[in-house]
């Protein structure tokens, strides 16, 4: 019986250091879970993130690399399109190309998004007008993370939109036991729960508008009073017959003004 337990027991730290792995964790020899690939910096004019258009108004994400410096493998339009020159020579050995999550996937508070404790995460393309954004989604997450975007000045089924990586966020290469592997990481050194908190909205107030004014301002100061009209006994001492020179009062006849309140 204690040989069975044994033999139980080394299988299942075998499973649990092979799902580990899977998971882009290993194991330390204390048995605690430690990330298993590193990530690296790459040269940003090197790469282009762009977008390409598909049918039904959707979009298909893909990373260019410049591994030689010529030919180019891609090309600003002056329409502001790319134009993916690759497509016009063999490109092997002079273009790299990433094309899905085998390529491809999300790095945040450098930990590979795998073993991230959101849960494994998605990268998509979402236009809405002009705007087309990159946005990681996770089922655990009750909003999505806005990665990179652009602007769309027209749809070419042949020449793709090149996107721009917001503030915080870049490429890197994967890396193992010192060695650079073909892979890409879309990396935030914030973690997802740090991103979904600072892209929350400003509170506010119980009937749903924001506060022009915070509470250390003061509220701005009333109008200035409207001109009010003299009151009735007043009109009646201003309309008083002046004092003539003998110190009599003088009758001037004077228009009668109805009084209303």
């Amino acid at each position: 019986m204690q040989r069975t337990y044994l033999a139980l027991a080394g299988s299942a730290l075998v499973a649990t250091a092979a799902a580990g792995a899977v998971a882009g964790f290993g194991l330390t020899p204390g048995g605690q879970a430690r990330e298993l690939f590193e990530a690296g910096p790459v040269d940003p004019d090197r790469y282009a993130v762009l977008g390409r258009p598909l049918g039904n108004g959707e979009w298909t994400l893909l990373v260019l690399e410049q591994i030689k410096p010529t030919p180019l493998c891609w090309q600003q339009r002056p329409d502001g399109l790319v134009d993916p020159s690759l497509n016009r020579f063999d490109f092997t050995g002079i273009c790299g190309r990433y094309l899905d999550s085998n390529g491809y996937s999300l790095r945040l508070g450098n930990l590979e998004s795998s073993g991230l404790g959101a849960g494994p995460f998605r990268l998509r393309l979402e236009q809405s007008g002009q705007d087309l954004r990159l946005l990681a989604s996770s089922p655990a997450l009750n909003q999505d993370l806005v990665v990179g975007r652009a602007s769309v000045p027209a749809r070419d089924r042949d020449a793709f939109v090149a996107l721009r990586l917001n503030p915080g966020w870049e490429l890197q290469r994967r890396r193992y036991g010192g060695q650079t592997l073909n892979h890409l990481y879309f990396a935030n050194a914030a973690s997802a729960e740090q991103l979904v908190a600072a892209s929350r909205p400003e509170p506010t107030s119980p009937q749903g508008a924001r506060r022009a004014w915070s509470p250390m301002q003061l509220p701005p100061p009333p109008p200035p009073p409207t001109t009010v009209l003299a009151s009735y006994p007043d009109r009646v001492r201003r309309t008083q017959p002046p004092i003539a020179s003998g110190g009599e009062r003088r009758a001037i006849a004077l228009p009668v003004i109805p009084f209303r309140e």
